[in-house]
């Protein structure tokens, strides 16, 4: 160590570095061992695992540590070391690697919600910052991480003394030629690292971390440095904003197939009539239910045994209820955009965030064209996600939000709690009713998300807090349902209720289905006689033309849904941020971001990839992902918006 300085300070920084790494990473695995697949037989994976951490790890470290070992080596050359330069170097790798902690540390409860990787997708809500930081603030799970972190960077400060000792004289060997080539050669052993691998075609990539078939290994190599700088690169590349997935003009003949319009009308290459099939027109009032997190896999119905949702069960039991319904993405704004506007989800892009808005014939225009009234009723601040402006130059014409509620009634950064949402809408319905012509109101819940917050007058034998919010969520549902129930508009009223998305519980592939499913139940006391269950497969994108099929009114659908009464699609495709999945009733599909093709049997979750077995059903669902998500690209970005 004494004569070879540049080198053994540079192993010495990169051993505290990665062991700090691998415990980050042992953190984010046991926090993960509730909803993963059992790991019985998989010791050398897990192992394996951990290995591709290393891989990982040792990248992000070599880019921090370059520029050091370059300063370095050049003291080293010249056999003289200085001790300002070497503090200088100290502070400069505790920052830089200090950053990389936070990193790993804002990973877990990340990676814990979303099941994935640290990315730009994670400031989705930039638009936001003040409003994040508030509900992370007041979110208890979030915290945890922020010990080992605090504990961590205090021992990398400390040993910045040992790592960066001044190296003793003289230097070894003597000759100046010998050690420039010590130091080239370690400077190439370095480079080789960066690289992650030794093959010449690529460079290590997020799908090298994908080795097994265990969802949670896969993405547990991963370092969130890299993960977070790679999503921002390839957020450079124009490809990864505007889609190219196929030709567009290919792309609208498939979809037009897919659709059966034989001849579009001039609004849009998707632009269809839709005629009723009777004089029997109706105008019911809508009311649509978009709940928060609500995934399927928290129903009793759908094999959940804690009965933590037995309102909304017994909605599913006494309407019409569609069992294979999927959200088009896992956040918020997409469950929102493709409820209300029948559009899909693609990769990062953010519709209702567009510098320009834009308008899009959604079920609110469509039904403010047939003498509705618009109203949208969210919890909390109206300006997050663009939420408000965008549904108010699409049709809405009452946005009411936090700041419409009374301050003593604002929880948290959410705003006020469910139940009270619910009832500050009712007597604002009753009004509605009185102008004398039917109402579609829209709900936004959001007490199943954290910052999580249970009213005390709300009592639960729960003691899972997660548990605890599912089941408040649901009694606020029956809290509406029951007073709405005993006003004169409620037996002319269509509920719909739907998630945004769901949340992971259960995980064995790449992309969660737990994350995707989501209950559809149609309730309607004085308009549904018989209940009904659905098993057709479909979508969020899906709810605005079954809306109008229960209407029975005539439209033009300019969307890429279809009405599930009456219509059948062979797939449902979704986002999953830097992934896509494809769904039938036997076969899903994902489709990952460097262009990996997979092909599961899910209802049993078997994990055998049929990508080669079944070739022929695999380029079908394939193409129909693609051609789906080309024309919406298409329409967004040059076809007209109605």
């Amino acid at each position: 160590m004494k004569r070879i300085g540049n080198i053994f300070i540079i192993l010495k920084a990169y051993f505290v570095v990665v062991t700090i790494f691998f415990c980050f990473r042992v953190l984010l695995f046991l926090s993960e061992l509730d909803k993963a697949p059992a790991f019985s037989g998989n010791l050398m994976k897990i192992a394996a695992a951990f290995v591709m951490g290393l891989r990982f790890d040792v990248v992000v470290s070599g880019y921090l540590l370059l520029l050091p070992f370059l300063v370095l080596s050049v003291m080293y050359v010249l056999n003289r070391y200085h001790a300002a330069v070497l503090k200088g170097l100290s502070y400069l790798v505790f920052v830089l690697f200090s950053i990389t902690f936070a990193i790993s540390a804002a990973d877990i409860p990340y990676f814990n919600q979303f099941f994935a990787r640290f990315s730009m997708d994670a400031f989705q809500w930039n638009n936001s910052p003040f409003f994040v930081f508030k509900m992370i603030a007041q979110e208890p799970r979030f915290f945890w991480p922020l010990f080992p972190f605090v504990l961590f960077v205090f021992a990398f400060f400390k040993m910045q003394k040992w790592i960066f000792r001044m190296p003793g004289q003289p230097a070894w060997p003597a000759s100046i030629v010998a050690r420039i080539a010590i130091s080239l050669v370690f400077t190439l052993i370095i480079f080789v690292g960066i690289r992650g691998r030794v093959q010449q075609k690529s460079p290590i990539r997020v799908g090298t971390a994908y080795f097994c078939d265990h969802a949670l290994l896969n993405q547990l190599g991963l370092n969130p440095s890299f993960t977070l700088m790679r999503s921002y690169l390839d957020g450079l590349d124009e490809k990864n904003t505007s889609i190219a997935l196929m030709d567009d003009q290919q792309a609208i003949r498939n979809v037009q197939g897919y659709l059966n319009i034989s001849r579009a009308l001039p609004e849009s290459p998707l632009s269809r009539q839709v005629l009723s099939d009777s004089s029997a027109k109706h105008t019911y009032n809508v009311v649509v239910i978009i709940m928060e997190s609500m995934g399927a896999a928290k129903m009793r119905r759908h094999g959940n045994v804690k009965n933590i949702t037995p309102f909304l069960d017994s909605v599913a039991n006494h309407g019409y209820y569609f069992n294979n319904v999927y959200t088009a993405g896992k956040h918020t704004f997409n469950g929102i955009f493709s409820t209300l506007f029948s559009f899909p989800g693609i990769y990062r892009q953010h519709p209702m965030k567009e510098s320009g808005i834009r308008k899009y014939s959604g079920i609110a225009h469509t039904l403010k064209s047939l003498g509705y009234s618009t109203t949208y009723f969210t919890t909390h601040d109206g300006q997050f996600d663009n939420v408000e402006g965008f549904l108010r130059a699409n049709a809405f014409d009452n946005v009411i939000s936090q700041s419409d509620y009374p301050l003593a009634e604002v929880k948290t950064t959410l705003g006020v709690p469910d139940d009270y949402m619910f009832r500050y809408s009712i007597p604002v319905i009753d009004g509605l009713a009185k102008e004398g012509k039917p109402f579609f109101v829209t709900f936004m819940t959001a007490s199943d998300h954290g910052p999580w917050y249970v009213p005390e007058y709300y009592q639960s034998a729960q003691k899972n807090i997660k548990d605890k919010v599912i089941e408040y969520a649901d009694w606020s549902l029956k809290q509406f349902i029951t007073t709405a129930s005993t006003r004169p508009w409620f037996a002319n009223t269509l509920f719909v209720f739907v998630a945004d998305h769901g949340a992971p519980i259960t995980v064995v592939y790449d992309i969660s289905l737990d994350y995707h499913h989501t209950p559809l139940a149609f309730y309607a006391p004085g308009i549904i006689r018989e209940p009904k269950s659905s098993d057709v497969i479909g979508g969020q994108i899906d709810i605005y033309p079954t809306i109008m099929g229960f209407l029975n009114q005539p439209y033009v659908n300019s969307t890429l849904g279809i009405n599930l009464l009456k219509e059948t699609r062979p797939y449902i495709y979704f986002n999953d941020d830097e992934k896509l999945g494809v769904l039938d009733k036997e076969y899903f599909l994902i489709y990952n971001s460097n262009n990996v093709v997979n092909l599961y049997k899910y209802r049993n979750a078997d994990m055998h990839d049929y990508r080669d077995d079944e070739k022929q059903r695999l380029k079908a669902m394939e193409e129909y992902l693609k051609s789906n998500l080309q024309v919406f690209q298409y329409i967004s970005k040059s076809g007209p918006g109605k």
